[in-house]
């Protein structure tokens, strides 16, 4: 029988709920998973990842609603989309990317009071039974490895 080893969810499951918003504290207490910082949003690793390479792109202001995200907002958003995308097809190689928000905690938001966007690279066979038979995810790198290699391929593109 194999084992999965995933302390970090344990830390997800058992931690303390923080009422003060991630996306609002991360810039501003330095948090080690940002990958980049831009005028109006900034990106960052996904904590408790979906996937390997799971990052999330997210205006510096609180807002959960997309009509009410400004043009400008939406411009930095949308790049800085293109440069994570980017980056991660040349760091890890993956076959495709599932990049999307929800919207609204009845959509699957975890965090609905503040607008962002997932991205989530993808390989051919990535699925199996554990997320169907388990809930559970199987992440086969540790996260700052996966940072590092993600913020060196967006160091090296500007």
């Amino acid at each position: 029988m194999s084992t999965l080893w995933a302390p970090w969810r344990s830390e997800y499951i058992t931690r303390p709920k923080d009422p003060s918003c991630v996306f609002c504290t991360a810039p501003q207490n330095n948090d080690p998973l940002i990958l980049k910082e831009g005028e109006s949003c900034f990106a960052i690793m996904n904590r408790f990842p979906y996937a390997t390479g799971h990052c999330l792109v997210a205006p510096y202001r609180h807002e959960g609603d997309i009509v009410e995200i400004s043009e400008e907002e939406l411009r930095d958003i949308t790049s800085l989309i293109k440069e994570i995308v980017a980056a991660i097809r040349k760091a890890m190689n993956p076959d495709g990317f599932n990049v999307g928000s929800n919207i609204g905690s009845v959509a699957g938001a975890g965090i609905a009071d503040h607008f962002h966007v997932h991205i989530v690279p993808r390989w051919a066979g990535d699925t199996n039974f554990m997320p169907v038979i388990t809930d559970t995810h199987v992440i086969s790198e540790h996260i700052m490895k996966t940072r590092g290699k993600i913020a060196e391929m967006l160091s090296g593109a500007e």
